[in-house]
């Protein structure tokens, strides 16, 4: 178990270090021999991005901003806390994954264990993230490509062909990452924001009758959310809310 969590991670890791020296190569950073500053610039560069890399391009965005918009309807506060909504998020995120994570190793578990015996900042680490972008970058654009809405996709598509001239245009294609990750990243937000809506309504009507009996009664002085939040709590639990959106964002995924 220990032995295929260490390949997930290495393989999201070398994935996300392969997309940027991807990138930078195809715009042709590495076609004369790289310095080794150079080398070390890029490296930290690539580590930088790391992160956002990895919450950008999976399913980190709908999943964290989903439990964010509960803990807004249910009028809960900081309960549960960031940390808390943060970690879920994570671990949802890293179950999701996980299938794509086994692909990108097949691809480039060769060329992983191969950058074991480099340098990390060598000229053959270069190569090595080359190759490795190459293999390892289909099964991320075969996810991307299912996840991202295709009216996104068209949108940013004609966006970036208006952007750009000439040859330029000629050489881009619907399915480069330059256009699934920001199609990828909005369609998310999109879904999200879905959710959000069904989620908000039930609450909302609590909160209003909850205000109209309060107010009928005279009783202006008390704070209808403090009244409703102890309903809404429960409505919560009785239709197991956690199992619920659990499932459902994981099966938004398969």
């Amino acid at each position: 178990m220990k032995k295929k969590s260490k390949i997930l991670i290495s393989a999201f890791v070398f994935a996300a270090l392969s997309l940027t020296s991807g990138v930078l190569w195809a715009q042709g950073k590495f076609d004369q021999p790289v310095s080794k500053p150079l080398v070390i610039l890029i490296a930290l560069v690539a580590l930088a991005l790391v992160p956002i890399l990895l919450t950008m391009v999976t399913s980190f965005v709908k999943i964290a901003v989903v439990l964010a918009l509960i803990r807004n309807a249910l009028g809960t506060q900081q309960i549960p806390p960031n940390q808390i909504i943060t970690g879920l998020a994570m671990i949802l995120t890293i179950y999701i994954m996980v299938p794509v994570g086994m692909d990108i190793y097949r691809e480039t578990g060769s060329v992983i264990e191969s950058s074991s015996n480099q340098g990390f900042f060598s000229q053959a680490t270069v190569a090595l993230l080359q190759e490795g972008f190459k293999k390892g970058r289909e099964p991320m654009r075969a996810f991307l490509l299912k996840n991202a809405g295709e009216k996104d996709r068209v949108l940013f598509f004609n966006l970036a062909k208006r952007m750009r001239k000439g040859p330029d245009r000629e050489s881009l294609k619907s399915d480069d990452f330059m256009i699934l990750i920001p199609s990828f990243v909005v369609s998310e937000l999109s879904e999200a924001f879905q959710i959000g809506f069904v989620i908000f309504l039930p609450f909302l009507v609590i909160d209003m009758v909850v205000a109209n009996i309060l107010l009928a009664l005279g009783m202006f002085q008390l704070s209808p959310i403090t009244v409703s939040l102890p309903f809404k709590l429960l409505l919560f639990v009785l239709v197991d809310g956690w199992y619920l959106i659990a499932r459902g964002l994981i099966l938004g995924y398969v």
